[in-house]
């Protein structure tokens, strides 16, 4: 199982507490948090590898998780759509290319930590937004920190160019993910539904 680079120092800061405390403790079943946090994180970084559908028509979910709403953009912009994507510490936190582009713009936002579910969390907490195009369309995704998420890490920078699927980032230990676009474009989810990052088809473009 592929896991990614980011946790391994989390892994081993957790494997190496619980081999000294069980080597230097008479009480061995002290390490037994450690070593049990240390298989969960291998668990969150979990990094498998996802196929995107063959029509190029077809914009996947940029993450894992459940849908919690389908509609107007939040940020009030005319004409846009939003998709957003609640992701839980179960789910697969890569973030990956809902489309074939170029990234125009990459804004990072200060803000608060909401849990990641509520409405709110789209426009008041902290947020890395990437702008991608291909020419024809364009499309924001945003990565949104949560109550127990605090660091948003993105691989890419402006001028990069992304395949549809390919990972730009992660968000570490619960999180949400929002992609707006064009409404002319026709949704193919819809709130409650649960998605898999790089194959969930979202959208079909006209």
């Amino acid at each position: 199982m592929r896991i990614a680079r980011q946790g391994f120092t989390y892994i081993g800061i957790l494997l190496l507490c619980g081999f000294f405390l069980a080597f230097i403790l008479p009480t061995k079943w002290i390490s037994v948090p450690f070593f049990a946090l240390a298989f969960f994180v291998i668990y969150f970084f979990r990094d498998p590898e996802r196929t995107p559908p063959d029509d190029p028509k077809l914009l996947v979910s940029p993450a894992d998780g459940k849908v919690v709403y389908v509609g107007p953009a939040k940020d009030g912009t005319p004409g846009r759509t939003q998709i957003s994507i609640f992701l839980s510490i179960f789910n697969v936190h890569i973030n990956r290319s809902p489309m074939t582009g170029e990234i125009t713009n990459v804004r990072y936002t200060p803000g608060r930590f909401l849990p990641a579910y509520e409405s709110e969390a789209s426009e008041k907490n902290e947020q890395n937004e990437m702008e991608l195009s291909d020419g024809g369309w364009n499309v924001t995704v945003r990565q949104i920190a949560g109550v127990v998420a605090r660091r948003i890490v993105f691989f890419k920078k402006k001028g990069d160019y992304l395949k549809r699927g390919e990972r730009f980032g992660l968000i570490q230990f619960g999180s949400r993910a929002d992609i707006v676009l064009p409404q002319e474009g026709n949704v193919r989810v819809a709130e409650g539904d649960r998605v898999k990052g790089g194959e969930t088809v979202l959208v079909e473009r006209p």
